[in-house]
């Protein structure tokens, strides 16, 4: 790959979020900039903010795709804010534009993005997300991981291959 990898970093987007979530949030954005990744995201709140926070305190670079009109909704941490004007339908542009994406727990914005990915044949990573059920048996696509370090390794791996 003679580009950056881009790694989509979808979650919960509101404030309301455990405060594991937001120090698992973090990790990930920082290891994703520690590995010279870029990170994309929704470029709101909750998760995305705080991966955006840890990759940026990484020295990473991000990229928030923004619901809005206008480019200044985006949290404080986001490098390229892209305004959509498309509402949650912009869930889709978060996907096409990852190469892979890690799910941090999440909501059902979140399984939206997990159903675009995984119907666009891009590998989900979970930490603590959605489990898909297909005739009463777990859908194995979205590749489970246990820790940040774990998440974003296998994030590299699959986006490298």
């Amino acid at each position: 790959m003679n580009r950056q990898i881009r790694i989509g970093v979808i979650g919960n987007g509101t404030n309301l979020i455990s405060e594991p979530v937001v120090k698992i949030s973090q990790e990930v954005g920082k290891i994703i900039a520690q590995n010279n990744a870029i990170l994309v995201c929704g470029g709101l709140d909750g998760v995305m903010k705080f991966a955006a926070k840890g990759a940026k305190q990484a020295g990473g670079t991000t990229i928030g795709i923004l619901p809005y009109e206008s480019i200044d909704n985006a949290n404080p941490y986001i490098d390229i804010p892209i305004a959509t004007g498309l509402g949650e339908a912009r869930n889709i542009l978060v996907v096409r534009n990852s190469d892979v994406l890690v799910a941090i727990e999440g909501r059902y914005g979140t399984l939206s993005e997990i159903a675009f990915a995984l119907k666009l044949h891009k590998t989900v990573i979970g930490l603590n997300t959605w489990e898909l059920h297909k005739r009463s048996e777990i859908d194995k696509k979205i590749v489970k991981a246990n820790t940040p370090e774990e998440a974003v390794k296998k994030a590299l791996d699959i986006a490298s291959s």
